[in-house]
């Protein structure tokens, strides 16, 4: 049995104006024990999926089971057996963190000694037995995220639903988190996780699946996505206008962001003398040449047509991605 199954689900939100499609048609499967990443840009549809998985907002049209109860017709079942964390929780910033754990365990059903002992579990799993008396307002950033992450897990839930777990974290608290999802996923908790972050999705995800407008536009490992991209990039970067739009007569198959020109060949880096001595020839000034080996960043790029928000280069408001 899969731990998750949709088939084309779809949201759409009607209003005095127009319809908005919200999500338009996505499907994927994700497997016991297996952390799956949604990938995609705000505005993609990804928090909506999540919310529908979650029995927090109707499905329009389509299907999706969890654990083999229909989201729909079982949502009771669904509840019981998932846990989630979403982006705006609301805390309760006065109590403690011992108090929210145990009041948590408490609605869930569990005795008051039984209560105690999941409590002191999971401020031992999240990291934060030495603040667990402390109020909650005083926890930092990502205190904050851990405590969430450990109150999603009170009813001891089989699959885990994260919605984007590590916006406004630094680098330091991110890593923080990512051991801890990874050690969930190592306990036997299967993770469906949205993020915006690249990096995220490449650590974190043993399968990812690119969201962008409601739609999946590709779905697989990082190894495979990166696969697709059928070779090496080599990136070409130019000062001078004039050496730009003269290099584009030269070249093939390109993809122009600003003033760089990108190709993908196989073994880029033998494939650079030959490239520069053909733009030098025609006397095309070349400021910058680098050959690298595919990254998420590029298989966004070529699935979507432009950068994810965050990345080092434009996004898409800024630099649409001409092709040739």
């Amino acid at each position: 049995m899969l731990a998750v199954e949709v088939k084309n689900i779809k949201k759409t939100f009607k209003t005095k104006k127009d319809t908005v499609e919200a999500v338009k048609d996505v499907s994927f499967s994700v497997e016991k024990g297996e952390i799956f990443g949604l990938l995609g840009p705000n505005g993609a549809g990804k928090s909506t999926t999540i919310l529908m998985l979650t029995t927090l907002l109707r499905i329009t049209d389509g299907e999706a089971k969890i654990l083999g109860s229909d989201v729909a017709t079982e949502d009771k079942s669904v509840r019981e057996k998932i846990g989630v964390a979403l982006q705006d929780t609301g805390i309760d910033n006065i109590l403690t963190g011992r108090e929210l754990f145990f009041s948590t365990a408490r609605l869930w059903g569990y005795s008051v000694k039984d209560s105690e002992t999941r409590t002191n579990e999971l401020l031992e799993l999240v990291g934060l037995t030495e603040a667990a008396d402390r109020r909650v307002k005083t926890y930092s950033g990502g205190m904050k995220r851990r405590l969430d992450l450990g109150l999603s897990l009170v009813n001891s839930p089989e699959i885990l639903f994260l919605d984007e777990p590590t916006t406004g974290l630094d680098p330091g608290s991110r890593r923080v988190l990512w051991d801890e999802i990874k050690r969930l996923r190592d306990r036997g908790v299967t993770v469906i996780l949205t993020t915006q972050y690249l990096e995220e999705a490449d650590e974190l995800a043993d399968r990812i699946a690119i969201i962008d407008e409601g739609l999946v536009v590709a779905e697989g490992t990082s190894d495979q996505l990166k696969a697709s991209i059928g070779g090496d990039v080599i990136t070409f970067s130019f000062s001078n206008n004039s050496d730009l739009e003269n290099a584009k007569k030269l070249l093939t198959d390109y993809k122009q962001e600003g003033n760089d020109l990108r190709i993908t060949v196989q073994n880029g880096a033998s494939k650079i003398p030959s490239f520069v001595n053909k733009l030098t020839e025609n006397n095309i000034e070349i400021d910058a040449v680098s050959a690298s080996k595919p990254t998420l960043d590029d298989v966004f790029l070529k699935v979507t047509g432009y950068r994810l928000e965050g990345s080092e280069t434009s996004t898409k408001s800024e630099q649409p991605i001409k092709e040739s």
